[in-house]
């Protein structure tokens, strides 16, 4: 059975990355640290497969790794054609190239398709999460404290180091989502989780004010964002509303259906929407009319592609973005950010 509100959260966290995406601004890390959410998601429904595949953590692997890839495969047989027609004078060894099949790393790219290659670091470290699930869903179990510490403590000490800074960075909030999953969180006081959420909060701000006074944002400075987005996911996952909006049911559903598209094309789409807003005048509505140009160009991939995430998760094929029940539909971003550590 589907978990609503954590449908609604994922979807919440997807606009929050277009909006960020395509208008900066510091504050909306504070508002809502998205990347930390969707992380916090996937771990928490990870935790659940794995607790149903009766000791067979590989089928739970090759199902999330089959409903992720062949959307980012059809992003890069797109992409990596358009990149060698436009020219990639320094192109990598192909080895490298093996990357747009497996993104064990970000895969290389062009300046040119930076608005679509930069948007990667979060499919790779999804990726790694969900491989090392097992292990780290084994430890928490054993170790519980320590595991979840155990990330904070690397963020510290490896700096901005690529692959293995933004796996600390948001590892916590993945295995806060394994203590969501196994009712931890709710059986914690309600006072001393607030507590220990708040002073994670305050942490990351005061490690931001004291570490980086010459910028606000959250995405450039990983220990910060580490505890931030940890304080507010622990609060997150904690509540459980009841969540009885059909019409808001109709568009979460349609967002997660679509959620590995959506991330993966959406760079693109804000790259494009203020030359052609330009052309067709959407200056004119401020901001809001290039977003809305935006989410127009946006939806050209999203109806193409889209399918593919539901032959990937094994429904029938459709174009349409949600079923006329406005059930909410899987998505596989189970956790999906942004370009600059920010969705």
């Amino acid at each position: 059975m589907r978990d609503h509100y954590l449908d609604t959260l994922r979807a919440a966290a997807i606009v929050r990355v277009i909006v960020y995406h395509t208008f900066p601004a510091a504050w909306l890390g504070y508002a809502f640290p998205a990347m930390g959410v969707m992380f916090g998601i996937g771990g928490s429904l990870i935790a659940l497969s794995l607790d149903r595949s009766n000791g067979a953590p590989d089928h739970v692997l090759a199902a999330r790794l089959r409903r992720l890839l062949p959307a980012f495969w059809a992003l890069a047989a797109v992409l990596v054609p358009a990149m060698l027609w436009h020219g990639w004078a320094d192109r990598p060894h192909w080895a490298k190239l093996l990357l747009w099949l497996v993104p064990l790393a970000s895969p290389p790219g062009t300046a040119w398709a930076l608005p679509a290659t930069e948007v990667l670091w979060y499919i790779v470290t999804y990726l790694w999460l969900v491989v090392l699930s097992p292990i780290l869903l084994w430890a928490y179990r054993r170790w519980p404290l320590r595991t979840l510490l155990a990330p904070l403590c690397l963020v510290f000490a490896v700096g901005d180091a690529g692959v293995v800074s933004d796996l600390a960075t948001f590892g916590a909030c993945w295995i806060a989502g394994f203590a969501h999953r196994d009712g931890a969180l709710r059986r914690m006081a309600a006072p001393l989780l607030a507590a220990l959420a708040a002073a994670c909060v305050a942490a990351g701000v005061g490690w931001v004010l004291v570490f980086a006074p010459g910028g606000w944002d959250l995405n450039d400075v990983p220990p910060a964002q580490a505890l931030y987005s940890l304080g507010f996911v622990l609060v997150l996952l904690r509540l459980s509303p009841r969540m009885r909006w059909p019409a808001l049911g109709r568009v979460v559903s349609a967002v997660n259906s679509r959620a590995v598209t959506i991330y993966l094309w959406h760079n693109l789409a804000i790259a494009a929407c203020f030359t052609v807003g330009d052309a067709i005048g959407a200056w004119r509505l401020g901001q809001a009319g290039y977003l809305a140009v935006a989410l127009a160009l946006l939806l050209g991939p999203v109806l193409l592609l889209g399918w593919i995430e539901d032959v990937s998760a094994r429904r029938p094929a459709r174009l349409a973005l949600w079923h006329g029940s406005g059930r909410a539909a899987t998505g596989d971003l189970r956790s999906v950010s942004g370009g600059d550590r920010a969705p």
